[in-house]
């Protein structure tokens, strides 16, 4: 790590906030808020101590800490796998580089299966390539008659979305490892059926830029132009869902047409796209009419 030495003496709150501020202009846009966050992980504090002590001085030990996490972030690596927590629909979230990280267009998708579903008990509902259980454990926390099942292929994200499940005590969602539908009961059906898949290009120039240089390749490349998880899920989802069960997809900003036409060449009914929050088709979701 690229240690500032000069640096490593007792410094006031405010100082090292200041310093942080100025190493992360150039590679954040949010530059004293990451400073800040990164502090309150050295110190084990909030926010609000930061703002009441700004002339506490801080020992030489815990400013090399602080100086080593502003070393990882100057390089790019995101603040949620610094310090291990993401928060989504919020829920405290543990994340790590095994997973992606949540982001709030996500959210969108959860908004929209809760107008759904809303005031519907006993639901049940498979998220598909759930990683951290975002998805999954939003849903199940709006409505704890909701049975919920999330699976993921990667092993590592199977364990830490069962982490989360478990520190938020959300008892009636369960993850286990899947490829797909591969290991979902054979006769199971659901209500809802959600997935945020891999839908990026595998020759995006996007993914040499930003967050998502951090993040499992595996979880955001999907072969034929990004879509070839959707139409897979889209077509095995068929014989897992009730009669009138919904399928919701999160995908790629301009990805709505494309996969509204994978689903109404399957046969799906009242199929509709929805845009986030920047206006960007987002969220695509239909119904399964047998």
């Amino acid at each position: 790590m690229n240690v500032q030495h000069s640096f490593l003496s007792s410094q006031p709150i405010e100082k090292l906030i200041e310093h942080g501020c100025q190493l992360l202009t150039p590679c954040s846009d949010s530059a004293k808020l990451d400073a800040q966050i990164l502090l309150c992980q050295v110190l084990k504090q909030e926010l609000s101590y930061l703002l009441t002590w700004p002339e506490k001085l801080i020992a030489p030990p815990i400013v090399e800490h602080y100086l080593n996490l502003l070393s990882r972030r100057q390089i790019g690596e995101p603040i949620a796998y610094i310090t291990g927590t993401k928060e989504f629909w919020s829920l405290p979230l543990m994340v790590s580089t095994a997973t992606l990280i949540p982001r709030p267009d996500t959210e969108i998708l959860v908004e929209k299966v809760l107008e759904v579903y809303d005031g519907k008990n006993n639901v049940s509902c498979l998220d598909l390539g759930t990683g951290t259980g975002a998805i999954a454990l939003a849903l199940a926390s709006e409505n704890l008659t909701w049975s919920v099942e999330g699976i993921d292929f990667s092993f590592d994200a199977v364990a830490l979305a069962k982490k989360n499940a478990k520190t938020l005590q959300l008892s009636r969602v369960s993850f286990y490892q899947s490829d797909w539908f591969s290991n979902v009961a054979q006769g199971i059906k659901f209500d809802l059926i959600v997935s945020n898949p891999p839908y990026i290009d595998e020759y995006d120039e996007n993914l040499s830029q930003g967050d998502v240089r951090f993040e499992p390749k595996s979880a955001l490349v999907s072969q034929s132009s990004g879509l070839a998880d959707i139409k897979h899920i889209a077509k095995l989802s068929l014989k897992f869902l009730v009669n009138s069960g919904r399928l919701f997809f999160e995908h790629g900003f301009d990805q709505g047409e494309a996969v509204r036409e994978v689903m109404l060449n399957l046969g799906y009914k009242k199929v509709q796209t929805i845009k986030d929050l920047s206006g960007h088709d987002r969220v695509t979701w239909a119904t399964f009419e047998n």
